[in-house]
């Protein structure tokens, strides 16, 4: 993978070489109403160029940065909690509460109105008949 990667660099600066010689020109540049700068053209790509690609050359070093450091602590939390026997624990802390305990009633919803669509989001409505005790 290194060795296109130094292909890529080659025949980048293989390009910027070939515009350099082919447009050797002098060229005027106002960088704010009355600053002028008389410059060559490809320092003008050159000065470009790096103005794209150092901040995101950067930020990719520092997030591969952070996430190697995260790495390492995952492995070292790792490697501690391998090297790290896991001791049993008392049999008094898990003392178990032999009171019973009445199982809770089961509540059943009522069923809905004969014809109505359980699936509907609407509400069935309710019935105007008093039920009977």
């Amino acid at each position: 993978m290194q060795i296109l990667r130094t292909f890529a660099w080659a025949l980048l600066l293989a390009g910027l070489v070939a515009f350099s010689v082919a447009n050797w020109t002098d060229v005027t540049v106002r960088i704010w109403p009355g600053i002028l700068v008389d410059t060559k053209v490809p320092a003008i790509v050159i000065i470009s160029f790096l103005i794209g690609f150092v901040p995101m050359w950067l930020y990719l070093r520092a997030s591969k940065w952070q996430a190697r450091r995260r790495i390492q602590s995952l492995e070292n939390a790792t490697r501690v909690a391998q090297a790290t026997p896991v001791q049993a624990e008392p049999a008094a802390a898990h003392a178990v509460d032999a009171t019973p305990v009445a199982p809770e009633e089961a509540h059943v919803p009522a069923a809905p109105p004969i014809g109505a669509d359980p699936m509907s989001p609407i509400p069935a409505p309710s019935s105007s008949k008093p039920e009977n005790p």
